[in-house]
């Protein structure tokens, strides 16, 4: 069950049994390297900033190192209908997580 939401400011500190950590579209794997975007308004814009890029690194740092037991990561897929969740959005995370060796639920061995 999914007992409480929280942000990297909830969880910073904190060590937690399990985890699930939706990966957005805005820290992208693209091309071999990652790509900072913020939500404003409509659309995704580019954080261009060294300093905004090491805080959003640093929140997904933060989430992903939380978990003492598991974590599952959710990489949304995209939606064709929806120019704010284009697959090229997420397709590149979730090509990049995978072959970093982190298995898709469906094909993990009981």
């Amino acid at each position: 069950y999914l007992e409480d939401v929280a942000t990297q400011f909830h969880v910073q500190g904190l060590e937690l049994d399990w985890a699930c950590v939706c990966w957005d579209g805005d820290f992208r794997h693209i091309g071999g390297d990652w790509s900072n975007h913020s939500f404003r308004g409509n659309k995704w814009q580019r954080i261009n900033s060294e300093a905004g890029q090491a805080y959003q690194r640093n929140a997904y740092r933060v989430l992903l190192t939380r978990a003492r037991q598991g974590m599952v990561i959710c990489v949304p897929e995209g939606a064709a209908a929806d120019p704010t969740r284009s697959a090229d959005y997420y397709d590149g995370t979730y090509a990049y997580l995978k072959s970093a060796g982190i298995p898709e639920l469906g094909s993990m061995q009981p």
